[in-house]
């Protein structure tokens, strides 16, 4: 398999697995969506690292594939390719994306679907489908400039450059630059410590994050007041609340 489901202690890692550079052709992004929506399915999983190994995590799209398809066969294909990215993105938990080596491409373009990204010092990302005489096709000319802003966005965008991991994280590309060898622990842990938080409240909260940013103020008020008094119905809300005034702040165990 391309992509690989692994869970352990609240924690799904979706692994890319296709060597040596993690190339996403149309099989590896068929099964990334299927995995994401096993994801967001499984009781088991309350957080998820996206994560390609060691030494990249995605080279981007597999180029000699995408050479082979015409106008027509891409007009096909499109929806599909964006569908995948989004049902990554769509996953209602937490989503950490854990960069080693190259991301670029498709593979930033996966990065940007998480919502916290760790990088390694090794990492390089970029959009350099420009080069090729194309666009970013999987998200990147949207999901990017809403992260880093237009004018940052277009910069990566319209020249194709590579950024490193630090001038990443100056620009707001990443997180958190780590030792490359740390950086699954780290994004595990991060997604393990959010696993054990509450499910129903961390999904209300992602969703009204990201449904807010995609409408005005007023709409996004609503989707928040909605999901807050919803919450009141939820045993998570009770116990929170009442380890709060029975043992103090941040103490409350949640299932």
């Amino acid at each position: 398999m391309t992509v690989n489901l692994e869970v352990a202690e609240g924690v799904g890692t979706i692994r890319l697995d296709r060597p040596p550079m993690n190339a996403l052709d149309v099989a590896t992004q068929d099964r990334l969506k299927a995995l994401a929506e096993e994801a967001t399915r499984r009781e088991d999983v309350r957080a998820v690292v996206i994560y390609g190994g060691e030494k990249v995590f995605a080279a981007g799209a597999d180029i000699k594939e995408m050479q082979a398809m015409d106008h027509t066969a891409m007009v096909l294909r499109a929806r599909a390719l964006q569908d995948a990215f989004t049902a990554v993105a769509r996953i209602p938990k937490p989503v950490v994306a854990a960069v080693t080596g190259y991301a670029l491409g498709g593979g930033c373009e996966l990065a940007l679907c998480a919502d916290f990204r760790i990088a390694g010092e090794n990492a390089k990302l970029g959009q350099p489908e420009i080069l090729l005489g194309l666009i970013p096709g999987a998200g990147g000319t949207q999901r990017l400039p809403r992260l880093i802003g237009p004018a940052k966005a277009k910069d990566l965008i319209f020249t194709g450059r590579m950024v490193k991991a630090d001038e990443a994280l100056s620009l707001g590309l990443v997180d958190r630059v780590v030792p490359a060898g740390e950086v699954y622990e780290q994004a595990h842990a991060w997604a393990a410590r959010l696993a054990q938080g509450p499910a129903l409240a961390l999904r209300a909260a992602k969703e009204a994050v990201d449904a807010g940013l995609e409408t005005d103020i007023d709409t996004g008020l609503t989707v928040e007041r909605n999901w807050f008094a919803g919450l009141f119905a939820t045993e998570d809300r009770e116990r929170g609340m009442r380890s709060f005034v029975e043992e103090g702040p941040g103490k409350a165990k949640f299932l």
